[in-house]
């Protein structure tokens, strides 16, 4: 059956799927931690503690699971990732038994599985498909960020209700180990590499500029001289400022900060993110789009860039002043309606610059966007237990984008590098 699907859209199909699971295992904690605080008497200071020990592995991991994909395949290394954060999560709830620190310990070594999944993603793709598609291929595979958070949004609450907290760890970690008995049987490395193959795809990805080989990527300081390499990271760091503030926060922001009943809330956090499936699809496409109608590639990502960070920009800025939920729910949306743009921008950037590379040039930029998982979901819990305000919560991260919005413009390439 396999044989008469085109091999490429497999890879980007699992590797979707593969996102999926990853936001499920990192979001549930959002919403059981709601349950595991009142359990254990935890204050929002220790709450942020725990949601930002995650991004301490996730930050560890990042170029050496680039470094690893580009070297030996995106197949390994995503599979390995799979397996590790897939127990870790399962071992989250014996952890939280024993005590803060060892909680935060199976954190981390969730975070360092997880770590390597975009690039090894990246290493993957940059390999299997065009150039002419790439934008497209990464709003598919970002649409599992989304996905994955609605689910887990709904199914956990339900499942805390019904089972227990403990039951929303055990069962999103077998999903993992499953996801990775099939990514084994049906994925490769490699177009050259896969059984399947028709020969005609395989002359249609060579045709747009597979890499030829796998070589040791350049030195680190080499790579982060380059001022094209620079805007990518700020703009990726920018980014995921708000991005993690939302997938850590928005559950108690809505539970707490707007009064929500804890059964509604996963109904409520989904909007937003439903509506991010939906545009990083058509960000992706439209991107593409405008390349082939001849618009040069820095124009086009520059411009999605500047929707997307404005965007988030004005959304921050203002949802803290909400004073009801469908407000508050409202602005996040055309928030993420504008975010999602990102995919036309920074996010296929990588593959514009480096696409032998893609891999570790992914770890090095999510290395520095990890940086707000730890300091922006801390300094969140810290806010709120100083001040209890949710508007300089929103606020800071409206400041953080707008600065990644105009240095991004100022910096920003296309041209290949390093290849």
């Amino acid at each position: 059956m396999f044989k008469k699907v085109q091999q490429r859209h497999l890879v980007i199909l699992m590797s979707a799927i593969a996102v999926f699971i990853c936001y499920i295992d990192r979001i549930n904690i959002s919403v059981a931690i709601i349950p595991m605080s009142e359990e254990f008497g935890w204050g929002p200071q220790i709450q942020g503690t725990v949601l930002s020990s995650f991004f301490v592995g996730y930050l560890l991991l990042q170029i050496a699971g680039g470094k690893l994909a580009d070297r030996f395949g995106g197949k390994v290394v995503l599979g390995i990732g799979v397996l590790m954060w897939s127990l870790f999560t399962i071992l989250t709830p014996i952890s939280a038994s024993f005590g803060i620190a060892i909680l935060i310990l199976n954190r981390i070594l969730m975070g360092m599985g997880e770590a390597v999944t975009f690039p090894s993603i990246y290493a993957l793709l940059a390999r299997w498909v065009p150039d002419s598609e790439r934008a497209r291929a990464m709003g598919a595979v970002n649409s599992g960020i989304p996905l994955g958070t609605v689910f887990a949004l709904l199914a956990t609450p339900w499942i805390v209700q019904t089972f227990g907290w403990e039951w929303a760890f055990y069962s999103f970690g077998i999903i993992g180990i499953l996801w990775f008995f099939v990514w084994q049987k049906l994925i490769s490395s490699t177009p050259v590499d896969n059984p399947n193959i028709s020969s005609g795809e395989l002359a249609h990805i060579q045709s747009e500029g597979e890499p030829s080989k796998i070589d040791k990527a350049p030195p680190l300081k080499i790579l982060i001289k380059s001022p094209a390499i620079r805007a990518i990271m700020v703009a990726h760091f920018c980014n995921n400022w708000s991005l993690f503030l939302l997938l850590s926060w928005l559950p108690t922001f809505i539970n707490k900060g707007l009064g929500v009943d804890y059964a509604s809330v996963g109904m409520f956090t989904m909007i937003p993110f439903i509506t991010s499936f939906v545009f990083y699809n058509i960000s992706g496409s439209v991107a593409d789009h405008m390349i082939k109608k001849g618009m040069s590639i820095i124009k086009v990502r520059k411009i999605m860039q500047t929707i997307s960070l404005g965007g988030m920009t004005a959304a921050m800025m203002s949802v803290g002043y909400s004073d009801s939920i469908w407000m508050a729910i409202g602005i996040m949306t055309i928030g993420n309606i504008l975010g999602s743009a990102a995919i036309g921008g920074f996010v296929v950037n990588h593959m514009d610059i480096a696409p032998k590379y893609a891999g570790t040039l992914m770890g090095v930029t999510n290395t520095v966007a990890a940086v707000p998982g730890i300091i922006g979901v801390y300094a969140a819990g810290l806010i709120l237990e100083l001040t209890g305000s949710w508007i300089l919560v929103f606020q800071l991260a409206g400041l953080v984008s707008v600065i990644g919005m105009i240095y991004y413009l100022r910096h920003a390439s296309a041209e290949k590098q390093f290849d």
